[in-house]
């Protein structure tokens, strides 16, 4: 499988000079030399989940900005692997490519979950994407796949994520000492965090996450944003929906590509699988804005959904929690090279944000009057 893959680009290149060679005596149309390369990419999300029109997103744009040369093939989660096995099946050349997040392969190293489902040290997600592009992210998680864990990948990360909320719970809670002995669905260092607080943890991907709320394997869960949650059905299953929360501030998609695949194709078709990224991302955070809200909005009006702020009694636990549980995990060498360089991008670049950032709920408040008393 691994030498076919390999091989893939020399034989489309046999056949363009067998075309060309030949054209005198057959005539053969120069469209045979013009077959798309197809890129097989799996998701870790289900067909109706909105992050899968995301990855389509970027398919569309890498085909368009490639003239067609290279075609992307988006599957669902389950179509050749699960959601929680692309990084395997990518390193493995099953799949050529995969949608996903790090936190997903977490089981290979804790490490994995700092690219997205880490510490909130006061940088929002659009700055600690800019910590993987301009403060040295990129060079520790390719030091962390390939040199680290051996993993046959390239990847970027992309679309800076709204700070996901706390979740969807049965009944009220406003304090840490509500939260004791809840049966919680998160993943990733999140896990880490709130069975610190209290809380029994399952890691479920999406699509096991109502029925496993139906049956009461868990009692309350998060998994990302409203349109998710909505198209999950969460709302059939718990009415009180509360957002802001620190377990999982700061995430971003992961784009995964086998190496051999990526590191073969013509400089022009890396550049815009790369640069793909950085697109997708725009469009990603577009069409977020205008869906998460509405959605939000629809859960509230239509589905009897009580949508409420995470009190300040939770949220501080949650950061306390965070201090409580880093020095543990910073004795994995490669763990705290990671947070050390995420601590002095965060010091310097979340400094100038807060500093720089008005006050937008006063202008909110001023405009439309008491809707942020939820």
């Amino acid at each position: 499988m691994t030498d076919e893959r390999l091989n893939r680009r020399s034989f489309l290149r046999k056949t363009a000079l067998a075309g060309g060679a030949s054209a005198g005596v057959l005539a053969a149309p120069a469209v045979l030399a013009q077959a798309p390369l197809v890129m097989k990419m799996q998701t870790s999300w289900g067909a109706s989940n909105i992050w899968q029109e995301f990855a389509q997103d970027y398919a569309d744009r890498v085909e368009a900005m490639s003239g067609g040369r290279l075609k992307v093939d988006v599957l669902p989660a389950g179509a050749v692997v699960s959601a929680f096995q692309v990084m395997d099946a990518v390193h493995d050349g099953v799949l050529d490519s995969a949608h996903s997040v790090c936190a997903y392969w977490y089981g290979k190293s804790k490490a994995a979950s700092l690219f997205g489902t880490g510490p909130v040290f006061g940088a929002s997600s659009p700055a600690m994407l800019g910590w993987f592009y301009e403060g040295g992210g990129a060079e520790l998680y390719r030091e962390l796949t390939q040199d680290q864990l051996g993993l046959n990948v390239v990847g970027f990360l992309g679309f800076p994520m709204f700070a996901q909320p706390f979740g969807w719970f049965k009944g009220e809670v406003g304090t840490v000492a509500d939260l004791q002995g809840f049966k919680y669905r998160t993943v990733g260092l999140a896990a880490d965090l709130l069975q610190s607080m209290g809380l029994s943890v399952a890691q479920l991907p999406g699509g096991e996450i109502v029925p496993a709320m139906e049956r009461g394997v868990i009692d309350a869960f998060e998994f990302n944003n409203p349109s998710s949650d909505k198209d999950f059905g969460a709302q059939d299953v718990a009415k009180n929906y509360y957002l802001s929360s620190y377990h999982q501030a700061a995430e971003q998609f992961e784009f995964l590509f086998n190496r051999d695949f990526f590191e073969d194709l013509d400089p022009d078709l890396q550049a815009i699988l790369k640069y793909g990224v950085e697109a997708s991302a725009t469009a990603n955070t577009n069409k977020a804005m205008r869906r998460y809200s509405a959605d939000l909005k629809w859960l509230q009006d239509e589905a009897g959904v009580t949508v409420r702020r995470t009190s300040s009694d939770i949220l501080d636990g949650q950061i306390k929690a965070w201090s409580a549980i880093l020095p543990e995990l910073e004795t994995d060498p490669m763990f705290k090279k990671i947070t050390d360089s995420q601590r002095a991008w965060a010091e310097q670049v979340a400094f100038y944000e807060l500093m720089n950032a008005p006050d937008y709920a006063k202008a909110y408040e001023h405009f439309f009057p008491g809707k942020l008393a939820l």
